[in-house]
């Protein structure tokens, strides 16, 4: 018998992205991946299941990459040291909001989607458990991964006020800034962020940065958590 054809299916993951960026999440459908994968659609649910949950893992999987790079920019910029002083740990602020644009370098069409479509355009009530429970994950890696671990390091503090201040900077600053670029689509593909685009971003997070948030009982503020905290995606909750 002649051996079953094994499909890549990351390259599947790719073209629904492309098609939730191009046509809009509504119009991604199976029987349309197939057509532009060139998989076959029994192949698709063998593979994913049902829709939902090949939605879910495309969303997955983009912002894991994402929360990965900006952790990583995050380590960069902080060091080796147990104790980073101020500027490097403004550096680390200034490195996770320009995450989204150093993403789109690298994977454009998931960035766009990432920063352009809702995330409830995409994932609905009909998600597998498993892929909600994978994404609530995500989510507690942004509480402490990024917005806490960058409130402690330039305020000793990860209570409610400070990291407000850390998610404007690395939340919803750089959707006020990149997502117009994020949303033009560009005949080759690429996102085009330019260098003054991003330098504002920088100078508007270290202008964010230079007035500490109120202290406790200055302004109501209790500890983050993963339940009230933006989504793990470069514009949040958009």
């Amino acid at each position: 018998m002649p051996r079953p054809r094994v499909h890549d299916l990351d390259r599947v993951l790719d073209v629904a992205e492309r098609l939730v960026v191009e046509v809009g999440p509504e119009r991604l459908t199976v029987r349309r991946l197939s057509a532009e994968s060139g998989v076959p659609n029994g192949a698709i649910y063998h593979a994913f299941g049902s829709l939902p949950a090949l939605r879910g893992r495309m969303w997955l999987r983009a912002a894991d990459e994402f929360l990965n790079l900006q952790a990583e920019l995050i380590d960069e910029a902080l060091g080796a040291a147990p104790a980073p002083g101020v500027g490097a740990a403004v550096n680390a602020v200034v490195a996770a909001a320009d995450a989204p644009a150093r993403f789109a370098e690298r994977r454009p069409t998931a960035a766009r989607m990432l920063m352009t479509v809702r995330r409830e355009q995409l994932l609905g009530p009909d998600l597998p458990e498993e892929l909600a429970d994978a994404l609530l994950g995500l989510d507690r890696r942004l509480v402490s991964e990024v917005l806490c671990r960058l409130a402690s390091a330039l305020w000793g503090r990860r209570d409610g006020p400070s990291v407000e201040v850390i998610t404007t900077c690395v939340v919803d600053l750089p959707t006020a800034l990149l997502r117009r670029a994020l949303s033009q689509i560009t005949a080759d593909g690429t996102v085009q962020i330019t260098a003054d685009v991003r330098g504002r971003l920088e100078a508007a997070v270290r202008a964010i940065l230079d007035r500490e948030p109120p202290r406790r009982g200055q302004a109501d503020g209790p500890p983050l958590s993963a339940e009230d905290a933006p989504t793990s995606r470069p514009e949040g909750q958009g």
